[in-house]
């Protein structure tokens, strides 16, 4: 039993270190996001999903060590979170305290990640709002005011609205 909560505390740790690498890559795409530098986003985001893939890998083999821990304790590995398997070691002192001590430093990086990603959504959402905006001015740009225009003398030359010519249907 011993050995299966060391497993768990090390594919914790591991685990750890990984989302500690997707929340540096995430506080630099805050900055990256306000300069606007497409190109440099899209490398930090394949570089962030190379980390993902390992950890869905580790989060693999963390489900595989609690399913045995849940058969050893004759327990249904659903109601198995860390904080019952704290609470079932006991006497075990030294496990119970790097369990402890690995969950809320996993559980703290996470909540670090959480909010910088929250903050980039927002960043992200601004700057959709912006470009759809500039899309929107130009637009109201290339079409001239709906008065009368008049050409040589004081006739009317016959156009109204658009400047350039052409019907669109998609309105």
């Amino acid at each position: 039993m011993a050995s299966l909560i060391d497993e768990l505390i090390s594919v914790l740790n591991k685990e750890n270190i990984e989302y500690e690498k997707v929340l540096a890559y995430a506080t630099e795409k805050t900055s990256i996001i306000v300069k606007g530098d497409v190109t440099a986003l899209q490398e930090i985001m394949s570089k962030e999903q190379a980390i993902l893939d390992d950890i869905a890998n580790l989060e693999r083999k963390r489900s595989e060590v609690t399913k045995d821990i849940a058969d050893v304790l004759n327990r249904d590995v659903k109601e198995l979170t860390v904080s019952r398997l704290v609470e079932l070691l006991g006497t075990q002192q030294n496990e119970k305290e790097a369990l402890e001590k690995v969950h809320t430093k996993l559980k703290t990086t996470i909540d670090r990640l959480i909010t910088v990603n929250e903050t980039n959504k927002v960043l992200i959402n601004d700057s959709l709002n912006i470009i759809d905006f500039e899309i929107n001015l130009y637009k109201g740009l290339k079409m001239a005011p709906q008065t009368a225009n008049y050409g040589k003398g004081t006739g009317y030359s016959g156009q109204y609205g658009t400047v350039s010519g052409g019907f669109d249907a998609k309105q």
